[in-house]
């Protein structure tokens, strides 16, 4: 069965709950008609970036639970899962056999040491210098052997984040068996990570390089496609790498759409929006917000450079001021190219505002996925971010079961579940989506599929939201205020 196309929310298995069990029960009891998916952010044994640094992917973390919740979930709800393409754990059998035998190690060929890298054992600062890693540091880390020897190893983003050798023989067996053993599980889409990270090659950005990406999607996919899952490769970056993506037949992000609904919600004009929901894949996940924060580079070009720093201007004024206080190393927050705060603070907290972004969302091109904290219109966690020195906890607070019965019935949560439902019920989503000649303080979505009509009229001033639908049943036109 394809995935379905309706909205999903991203979580991690501790977010909702203290686990996967209570995870299941707030998906049952609260969520059964507002979402049909769950992107379940990493459960696997990790040692860093909170799931995003595995030693293996055939565990469930014992804290989260096991194999049989997840099968639980994904009965139920399309299920999507992780698999970090370019690094696995510092601390995973493979890299420490590596770290304690050397060359002797079975696993040596998976990783990039420099001796392989150069034929000198050194990568000149040019080279280093040209590497795209979005951390002010160079791409390796340094390890030192009980005999004293020591040896740079590439490490693209945290150093529990060891890069693989995608070339190697024996990664290619080690990520083969993974891919498969995950394919065959319920997951209906298995998310490639950092896969653009992966393509390296001295004398370049090691980023996305072509043919070489196309190459390894392709191999990728090769694991999944026998088992009728999808593949949604992940990518934070300009939009032109979304569309030479989707022109290749896979999924891909609208990772611009945040950036881009701020916009136009700060300034009072759907200009920039409408020329991109003209332009944007069609077959995409949207988002506002994930676990990561709002990205920056994504909206490069589809807004102007004056625009994106009036919009960012414009967070920190509503959105408590977060990207200056905190940044910087105190906070590990030293990403360039992504603002940390939650989407309901970033919209000054305004329930009418916040409605009309989620409506734009789910009257866009694609399956709108819905992050945690944004389903129950969190606030940015203040305490929280002061306490780990984090700067993306900000947008990671943990509900309990309590917090959720308490939050769930807000008057913006209720609203945003009655949205969520529509979106999920209502024929014409599947249909096509049309953007309606209007006044530019005035946004008129459509989604149509005959007989079905629905048609979102949103006022930029206002934030006044209402779609217009078709009740063919009925046989007569009925209309809600969002």
């Amino acid at each position: 069965m394809p995935i379905k196309n309706t909205v999903q929310l991203i979580t991690y298995p501790d977010s909702l709950g203290i686990n996967l069990l209570e995870l299941n029960y707030v998906l049952k009891r609260y969520l059964r008609k507002a979402i049909g998916g769950i992107h379940l952010l990493p459960f696997y044994p990790s040692s860093a970036d909170r799931g995003f640094a595995p030693l293996t992917y055939t565990e469930v973390d014992p804290a989260f639970g096991t194999w049989a919740d997840i099968e639980s979930i994904g009965s139920e709800f399309d299920l999507i899962i992780d698999f970090m393409v370019n690094h696995i754990s510092r601390q995973s059998v493979y890299f420490q056999d590596y770290y304690e035998k050397g060359m002797a190690s079975e696993y040596a060929d998976m990783f990039l040491s420099f001796k392989k890298l150069s034929p000198t054992g050194e990568v000149s600062e040019e080279d280093l210098a040209r590497v795209y890693t979005r951390k002010p540091r160079h791409p390796y880390t340094m390890i030192e052997r009980s005999d004293g020897s020591r040896e740079k190893i590439w490490c693209t983003f945290d150093y529990e984040q060891i890069d693989l050798d995608l070339h190697s023989q024996k990664t290619k067996e080690v990520l083969r068996s993974y891919l498969i053993y995950l394919a065959r599980t319920s997951a209906k889409m298995i998310r490639m990570d950092a896969f653009a990270y992966a393509t390296i090659r001295l004398g370049t950005n090691c980023f996305f390089l072509e043919p070489d990406v196309w190459e390894l999607l392709k191999w990728l996919n090769e694991y999944l496609a026998p088992f009728d899952t999808e593949m949604l490769p992940e990518i934070h970056e300009h939009y032109k790498y979304h569309q030479k993506i989707t022109e290749k037949g896979y999924w891909t992000y609208d990772f611009a759409l945040p950036m881009l609904v701020l916009h136009t919600l700060y300034h009072h004009t759907g200009k920039r929006l409408k020329h991109w929901l003209s332009i944007c894949p069609r077959k995409q996940i949207t988002t506002l917000d994930t676990h990561d924060g709002i990205g920056v580079v994504d909206a490069a070009d589809l807004l102007t450079e004056d625009e994106i720093e009036r919009t960012l201007t414009g967070l920190d004024e509503k959105g408590a001021n977060t990207r200056k206080i905190y940044s910087g190393p105190a906070y590990q927050n030293l990403d360039t190219y992504q603002v940390n705060c939650t989407y309901y603070s970033a919209l000054e907290c305004n329930d009418d505002s916040y409605l009309a972004a989620r409506t734009i969302q789910f009257f866009a091109p694609g399956i709108p996925q819905v992050y945690y904290v944004g389903l129950l219109a969190g606030e940015n966690d203040i305490s929280l971010v002061e306490f780990t020195k984090n700067g993306r906890d900000i947008n990671r607070h943990n509900y309990t079961l309590d917090e959720i019965a308490i939050e769930i019935e807000k008057p913006v949560v209720r609203r945003l579940l009655r949205l969520m439902e529509f979106r999920n019920m209502y024929p014409a989503f599947d249909g096509t989506f049309f953007i309606e000649d209007s006044p530019d303080h005035i946004l008129v979505l459509s989604r149509f599929g005959s007989p079905h009509r629905a048609t979102a009229t949103i006022d930029l001033n206002t934030y006044h939201t209402e779609i217009e639908y078709y009740d063919a049943e009925k046989m007569k036109n009925r209309t809600f205020i969002v």
